[in-house]
């Protein structure tokens, strides 16, 4: 096979051996590859991945066919539909998913969608729901809602019944991410919105202050992004005052266990909204995996609504 490949910080199309599915795997021809801000993190060299996941092939998130099984595999068979989110090597022409972290793609969802949705909505669900407990009617603010994380955790929480603040920095995209449901405003406009009872906070440090300012009685912080910073200073004041929860969130080095758990929960609740078109994978640009230095470069330039995805 051949798969995007880090070399010296930068990425070649390269060939590799094929690889073969272990027990309770799934070898997946892949159709569709989301691309994440974790990617950037990882050819950069600050971010690698989990044990047993590929250290030179990126890519978190994936689409395809199933091609082959290993022993133990109950669900899914040869030709089925599968999205999923692994721990590495997505950027290729064939990955490995453990069976219990695949998701069935539904037959109305392009493969540029599936290969874009199963990273940023297990992300957004798990933060709103899992760490955050949503309740219907609950205040939401969404920090950087413009990216694939942003659009999706948006489009959680209104379809959920909460009342969603977004705030997107890029004011020509501020319209087209109101069109999901939510009040949009400029980054230094939400703290005039709250309080709020969940901030889901994506793009780091800066906002820090602000979110224990703007945040309701009991309210819930939880930050998966830090693009914009990661050392910041809080008043513990404000958090002993407001009875605040401030925690943080990543996938990527969960347990077999906690991730199939995730896994488990969108498919409950997000897959039959993706599949009857409620929630939608806003997709900005798609490359093919053998052009992915230009979708890297696109990704890191900015400005985009919703996800580059990498196709075959």
């Amino acid at each position: 096979m051949h798969a995007v490949t880090i070399v010296d910080g930068t990425l070649e199309w390269r060939e590799h051996a094929d690889p073969a599915p272990g027990t309770g795997e799934l070898l997946v021809r892949v159709r569709a590859a989301g691309l994440n801000s974790a990617d950037l993190m990882q050819v950069a060299g600050f971010y690698p991945p989990p044990p047993g996941s590929p250290v030179d092939i990126p890519g978190m998130e994936l689409a395809g066919e199933v091609v082959a099984v290993g022993d133990g595999v109950r669900r899914f068979g040869n030709g089925d539909r599968v999205m999923a989110v692994v721990g590495g090597g997505a950027q290729a022409e064939l990955a490995i998913v453990h069976e219990r972290h695949a998701l069935p793609v539904p037959d109305t969802v392009a493969w540029e969608e599936a290969g874009g949705f199963p990273e940023v909505f297990t992300t957004a669900h798990d933060a709103l729901f899992t760490q955050c407990g949503l309740a219907i009617g609950d205040r939401v603010c969404v920090h950087g809602a413009a990216g694939g994380v942003g659009l999706a955790a948006l489009q959680l929480g209104v379809s959920a019944g909460a009342s969603v603040v977004a705030t997107v920095r890029n004011e020509h995209a501020r319209e087209a991410v109101a069109a999901y449901g939510a009040t949009v405003v400029a980054p230094d406009q939400f703290v005039n919105h709250g309080p709020f009872d969940v901030i889901i906070e994506l793009v780091g440090a800066p906002n820090m202050t602000s979110n224990l300012e703007a945040l309701a009685m009991q309210g819930r912080i939880v930050v998966i992004g830090v693009g914009a910073g990661a050392a910041a200073e809080i008043n513990l004041l404000s958090v002993m005052q407001k009875r605040a929860v401030v925690r943080g969130s990543t996938l990527r080095t969960r347990s077999l266990e906690d991730k199939a758990s995730a896994a488990r929960a969108v498919e409950h609740h997000v897959l039959p909204s993706l599949a009857d078109g409620r929630i939608t994978v806003p997709v900005a640009a798609t490359f093919k995996l053998a052009d992915a230095q230009a979708a890297y470069d696109r990704f890191a330039a900015g400005g985009k609504l919703g996800k580059i995805v990498l196709t075959a």
